[in-house]
């Protein structure tokens, strides 16, 4: 392997995608100390928070308070899921100066799960969230694009891989940013992921692709294995594999960090990841449950 090829990023979702399935509500003072303890680990993403209604994701109303109480790190960017402009405009009063931040935006690969999720379709989806990348691109802000539902969705079933090429056409045609592939459901295998990267990659060069997997069929070890195979190296992950996504029945699971980075470490990667603090902040998330 090249010193390229020995680097993988992990994506921290723990705070945000992690959190918001939880039952119990979370305090913002136990989110920030989370968010705390991650920025030291020598991570260098770490998504904090979301900007969508509290009436449909009210793990996530507080996400203000926590982007204005958190202490960030300067070598750190901070994710913020921005689903239209009135989240923009509630992360923009929010935001901290001298903070590198991170707007993500989100689709489905699958035309039930855009109508169940979002009220429309995947094509009014990307019309929806244009404003939202026009705006950070005029202030500068890094975007990145999720697309859910890669292989399987709960209400369409499996989900051809050109169907999610297609999704990832559409992002790119929006802005060129990177994209995070994620199995939904949990229900991805190394077989399934690896068509679906090759048809992604006819649309998206592999340095802006990242893969998402939960846990719950026990594979999303495996389906890391088979996308660094395809030439992935990035991948999101959730310390204490929190949480997952409040409208996928059965979602629950993300891959914990901790196994990821000792997998990862012990096939000779590096990630620049200190996995003694991960593992601490690992306990301290058990314990939010």
């Amino acid at each position: 392997m090249t010193d390229g090829d020995k680097f993988v990023r992990i994506h921290e979702v723990g705070p945000r995608d992690g959190l918001q399935n939880e039952p119990n509500v979370i305090s913002v003072a136990d989110k920030v100390a989370l968010i705390d303890m991650l920025s030291g680990s020598g991570l260098r993403d770490i998504e904090v928070g979301s900007f969508v209604s509290p009436k449909w994701v009210p793990q996530m109303a507080d996400s203000d308070q926590v982007l204005a109480q958190m202490t960030p790190a300067p070598e750190v960017r901070y994710a913020v899921l921005v689903p239209n402009m009135r989240g923009w405009e509630g992360f923009v009063a929010a935001r901290q100066p001298d903070v590198t931040y991170e707007v993500a935006v989100f689709i489905s690969a699958s035309e039930g799960f855009s109508r169940s999720n979002l009220n429309c379709s995947i094509a009014e989806s990307v019309e929806r969230l244009l404003p939202v990348v026009q705006a950070a691109q005029d202030a500068g802000i890094a975007l990145r694009g999720y697309i859910s539902c890669v292989t399987d969705c709960p209400f369409d079933g499996p989900v051809a891989p050109d169907a999610v090429a297609q999704a990832a056409s559409l992002l790119r045609a929006a802005a060129p940013m990177p994209l995070s592939l994620g199995d939904t459901i949990g229900k991805a295998t190394p077989d399934r992921v690896t068509a679906m990267l090759r048809a992604v990659l006819d649309v998206a060069p592999v340095d802006d692709i990242a893969g998402h997997f939960h846990d719950t069929g026990g594979q999303a070890l495996a389906n890391i294995a088979a996308s660094m195979d395809m030439g992935v190296r990035a991948f999101d992950s959730s310390v204490a594999g929190l949480g997952g996504c409040p409208y996928a029945p059965g979602a629950s699971g993300n891959v914990a960090t901790e196994s990821v980075l000792e997998m990862l470490h012990a096939q000779g990667f590096e990630t620049g990841i200190n996995e003694e603090v991960i593992a601490k902040a690992a306990a301290f998330a058990r314990g939010l449950r």
